[in-house]
């Protein structure tokens, strides 16, 4: 078959670092000479103009939880080679190189931790791990975490990055579409909230399933958030797609996310969510009391929660 047999496309790809590499780095956003030590600080954020990089799994889990917290789960189900699939090489070796790249041993890592003290239910998707693909294993973490939220009543956060469905695993990967909105489907019977989290990029099969089932849909500035990508669009349709489609901005005035979310609020926003969608969340948390903590967006939750009642009816996720 020509699409497998064909040569590696000579696309070069820095995967380390040169010797020598002062730390300096050149903006993907505004062009300015930045240092990675200031970026780190920032939640790889640039310090000029808040261009948001990727952010490691692990670097995500800290950033959203109160220190040493964060207990995972299922670390023991991993993906393997049940089709035994090649293509410019073997699927089996395909995930021995990603979990050496990556810090995580699988697409997701999922787990319970506390948030200003309130225990949550926490997956997040590592785009580190081939794309942060969704394949059998990805979907099994998710859907057993949301379970484990709907029977433990725990707030389930979803952070999400991803390429879509693991090509690899056909079939088996296309089923978990199904398999984790039945689940967050129950999660919704019991009451139990859910926001999810999209970050750049977003796309595929996870943002036809559990991404865009949230109670709360959170987007960071100017994260790709699609089915599929704009050239494919572009080569479907024969057309340009408008400037920014697909992009966060761009959604959040189309209805399809509630709100953006710059990534250094983010903590602080999901903390002021989950006190308003959980009775049991303490309000005035250990660490974060008081205040307005994301003023832009607090004067219209109350509104926010009274439409999304109206939506849902007495399936609300209120607790009750």
């Amino acid at each position: 078959m020509g699409l497998f047999s064909r040569n590696k496309p000579k696309i070069k790809v820095q995967a380390a670092r040169k010797e020598g590499f002062s730390g300096w780095l050149k903006c993907s956003g505004c062009h300015e000479l930045i240092h990675d030590r200031d970026l780190a600080a920032n939640l790889c954020c640039c310090p000029k103009c808040n261009h948001h990089y990727r952010l490691p799994a692990i670097e995500r889990i800290k950033s959203l939880t109160d220190p040493d917290s964060f207990v995972p789960l299922y670390e023991s189900v991993v993906s393997t080679d049940v089709l035994n699939f090649v293509d410019t090489e073997s699927y089996r070796s395909r995930l021995e190189a990603a979990r050496a790249k990556s810090s995580s041993n699988e697409g997701v890592s999922c787990g319970v931790a506390r948030l200003n003290g309130l225990p949550i239910a926490l997956g997040v998707l590592d785009f580190d791990f081939m794309g942060g693909s969704m394949g059998s294993v990805v979907g099994e973490r998710v859907t057993r975490l949301i379970e484990q939220s709907a029977a433990e009543r725990l707030p389930l956060i979803i952070v999400s990055a991803s390429g879509g469905a693991r090509m690899q695993e056909s079939i088996f990967s296309l089923m978990q579409m199904a398999k984790t909105s039945a689940a967050l489907a129950r999660l919704d019977d019991a009451g139990v909230p859910y926001i999810s989290v999209l970050t750049n990029p977003t796309s595929g099969g996870v943002t036809a399933s559990f991404a865009s089932l949230g109670d709360i849909i959170i987007a960071e500035p100017k994260a790709l958030i699609c089915f599929a990508g704009p050239r494919v669009i572009e080569q479907t349709i024969q057309a340009k797609l408008p400037p920014e489609a697909q992009h966060s901005e761009f959604l959040v005035e189309h209805g399809l996310i509630d709100c953006i979310v710059p990534r250094g609020q983010l903590r602080q926003s999901l903390i002021q969510f989950i006190s308003l969608l959980s009775p049991q969340a303490n309000k005035s948390g250990p660490d974060d009391a008081g205040g307005e903590v994301f003023p832009e967006l607090s004067s219209s939750l109350e509104e926010f929660l009274s439409h999304a009642k109206e939506r849902h009816g007495s399936k609300m996720r209120t607790g009750s």
